[in-house]
């Protein structure tokens, strides 16, 4: 196989003022967003972001065996 050489990128200056903008954006969002009242843990966060919406497991015996009537 043969091996191509290396392609040369050129960063110009309308690139870098575009990339300092979003990033100032990114980082306005982030501060808003921790201000807020709400404080999730990680999991939690993860959970939301996939949609899994665990259910508190009963106590007790019928939780392991369900509901026997004798």
């Amino acid at each position: 196989m043969l091996r191509r050489k290396p392609t040369r990128l050129e960063l110009k200056l309308d690139d870098i003022e575009e990339f300092e903008s979003v990033r100032k954006e990114l980082e306005e969002a982030a501060a808003i967003g921790a201000l807020g009242t709400e404080h999730k843990s990680r999991e939690q966060l993860i959970n939301d972001r996939i949609g899994y919406k665990p259910q508190p497991k009963a106590g007790g015996r019928t939780a392991h065996f369900g509901t026997f009537e004798f």
